[in-house]
């Protein structure tokens, strides 16, 4: 049963009373007479809380099988009161099975009886009632095989006598599953036979923890009232076996961690399960069942999505040094082990999203590894190694250079071309963090994608991380000599100029689009003519009132998305800045061109969408490259009347060193 109605322990607005009708309605379950109004106070829960549905809808379960169990109890004791052959002979069998002091093969004998005794509802209701669970929990020297059973022992016999009966008497009742679990010590118990010497020990404490959890409220009793850290250890350990056993093990920890307090007890125990989990990586794949194998990474895969998780898992370089283990035995044979390593990149892939890495060696070797995985023919494996590159590529220079040497940046474009969303956002993330520091990977992408026709169609997508670090991959291509006056034909100003002023959710794409154009013009000097023909727009710089200058700050990083990135420091040695001319600052603020951001007060402005800027006090920490007019002329607000000569001019400066 759930110890608080509000989640997380938060208490909502009237909870007072909320807790009264709940502490109301809890205490009349126990009141067969009055289930209607137990009922009709978690009812009311709801219409103080509609939030509460999922908890009411738990605390009626409850009412509903308190029911259902009372009932079953009235018409089994009915067909004992009548003499019924079955009902009396099971009454009289129990009788006799709590007996101490008897040998343990008379024990397993009756056991056995008992257990073919138990074909419907009557019988499994007889047990309940007249203290069957306590045939076992009750008596010592049944209790104690449980800790000595060994292979061909008849503490191994007993015990599953025990187990075989337990399944046939929880077979459809809800009841009889409660009070198993809720014995004392099976929290503990249950779990650890799953790991006992004895096979068919272990087997029969498989089948009965399956058959608890093949309806929700079994596996809510397996979650509240097991252990679960011995839970989990059990069920991996069945990846020993080739079997069904570990695909039914394997099965059930799916269902387990589908589960909501599952996933929140395991982000708070993870560092308990974690030796049985890092165990699984270093099994060897080739000796293991591949399919309950890669059902069990890709459980981890899957709880691992939480940033918490994340943050444990990578804290442990065994676990970091056992996943690069694994990749390696499933590189040895990729068609055998093609779940296994599909599942294993998943996992890896949100590994990588914590920052810093296990180690920058770790980095390097991860890259080597999946750069050899792009010459798969499998569309799966080489997306999910794609997207793990695309994470572990920045770590250092060497592992990009290698990169490049070994042709990602042309893997890459065939990536692009080749389209599917997260194939292409992977593809462009490497080029983008290859093209930033590495000049050679910029002439390889002039060179293979001609007139930039792949980089200027992702520029057009709907999807922003696409658009922000092909934005980015171009400024980056704009620093190779004549390759901006290559483009002079092309749109690339009125596109760029869109993005830059858009409205866009993320920033970066603002300013990336804004820093390629900034790039742009410098390159080539013609493009001024061509921004301002397109606008209407003056040549930016003249002397007039009311100029003033303002400096921009280049984050320039490739971006990932997942999180918003706010303005970052200067980079390197650059950063670009515009100009506004013929405007005061106070119109700018009025007509909404200039916004304040919070974080940085009156030092940060948001200029009309193209980038974040700071008002820059000393201009003696930079000289300016050169000027390039490239003109943007804000849509006029319909409320006021902006003068032709409004317009920006782009500076690209360098950093005085």
């Amino acid at each position: 049963m759930q110890q608080s109605i509000f989640p997380h322990g938060k208490s909502p607005p009237g909870s007072k009373e909320l807790q009264c009708v709940l502490e109301s309605g809890k205490s009349n379950i126990k009141i067969p007479q009055i289930w209607c109004l137990s009922r009709e106070c978690f009812q009311k829960i709801l219409d103080i809380n509609p939030q509460l549905q999922k908890q009411v809808k738990d605390y009626l379960n409850q009412v509903d099988l308190r029911e259902k169990a009372d009932l079953q109890e009235k018409e089994a004791h009915e067909l004992l009161d009548s003499g019924e052959d079955t009902a009396v002979t099971t009454k009289n069998l129990l009788e006799t099975l709590s007996k101490p002091d008897h040998n343990l093969l008379f024990y397993a004998g009756g056991i056995e009886i008992l257990t073919e005794m138990m074909k419907d509802c009557t019988e499994r209701t007889l047990f309940r009632t007249h203290n069957g669970f306590s045939i076992v929990t009750g008596n010592e020297n049944i209790k104690r095989c449980f800790s000595t059973a060994a292979k061909g022992t008849v503490e191994e016999t007993v015990c599953v006598c025990v187990l075989r009966l337990w399944q046939a008497v929880c077979s459809g009742n809800d009841e009889n599953q409660r009070l198993l679990v809720m014995c004392p010590d099976m929290g503990r118990l249950l779990p650890s036979l799953l790991a006992s010497e004895a096979l068919t020990v272990r087997q029969q404490s498989l089948a009965l923890v399956l058959q608890l959890a093949q309806m929700e409220n079994g596996r809510s009793l397996i979650i509240d009232h097991l252990d679960l850290t011995r839970l989990v250890e059990g069920l991996v350990s069945f990846l020993e076996f080739s079997d069904k056993n570990a695909n039914s093990a394997m099965g059930l920890l799916t269902d387990l961690a589908l589960e909501k307090r599952f996933q929140v007890w395991f982000q708070t125990s993870f560092p308990g399960v974690l030796p049985a989990l890092t165990g699984v990586l270093k099994r060897d794949p080739k000796v293991t069942n591949t399919s309950a194998l890669s059902q069990c990474i890709a459980i981890m895969g899957n709880l691992s999505a939480e940033a918490s998780t994340q943050r444990q898992m990578s804290a442990s370089e065994e676990f970091g040094a056992a996943c690069v283990g694994l990749m390696a035995s499933c590189e040895e044979d990729v068609d055998l082990l093609r779940d296994v390593l599909y599942a294993l990149l998943g996992l890896m892939m949100n590994l990588c999203l914590r920052s810093p890495f296990f180690s920058e060696v770790w980095a390097m070797e991860v890259s080597r590894r999946c750069m050899s995985l792009l010459n798969s023919q499998d569309g799966g494996i080489l997306t999910r190694a794609a997207g793990v590159l695309s994470r572990t590529l920045s770590s250092s220079l060497q592992t990009i250079e290698e990169a490049v040497g070994a042709g990602v940046v042309k893997k890459m474009i065939k990536f692009l071309k080749m389209g599917g969303q997260n194939a292409s956002r992977y593809a462009i993330k490497i080029l983008a963090v290859c093209t930033n520091t590495c000049h050679e990977a910029r002439e390889e992408v002039i060179r293979l994608d001609k007139k930039f026709s792949v980089l200027l169609t992702l520029l057009s997508s709907e999807d922003e991380i696409l658009v922000v670090n092909a934005a980015f991959c171009l400024g980056n291509c704009m620093e190779v000599p004549q390759v901006a006056t290559s483009l002079l034909k092309t749109d690339i100003v009125q596109v760029l100029l869109k993005l830059a002023g858009s409205d866009a959710r993320n920033t970066a794409l603002q300013l990336n689009a804004g820093i390629a154009l900034a790039k742009l013009c410098t390159a080539e000097p013609r493009y001024a003519g061509v921004a301002g023909g397109s606008h209407g727009s003056q040549q930016a710089g003249q002397d007039q009132p009311g100029h003033h200058a303002v400096a921009g700050t280049l984050p320039h990083t490739a971006w990932g998305g997942g999180s918003s990135r706010r303005p970052g420091a200067f980079c390197a040695d650059r950063c670009w800045a515009p100009v506004a001319a013929s405007l005061e600052e106070a119109f700018l603020k009025e007509w909404g061109a200039l916004r304040l951001l919070p974080e940085r007060g009156k030092m940060l402005v948001y200029l009309t969408g193209i980038c974040s800027v700071c008002l820059l006090p000393d201009f003696s920490l930079f000289h300016s490259l050169s000027l390039h007019p490239s003109l943007f002329t804000p849509s006029p607000s319909p409320s006021h009347t902006i003068s032709p000569s409004l317009s920006f001019s782009l500076f690209y400066f360098s950093r005085k060193r």
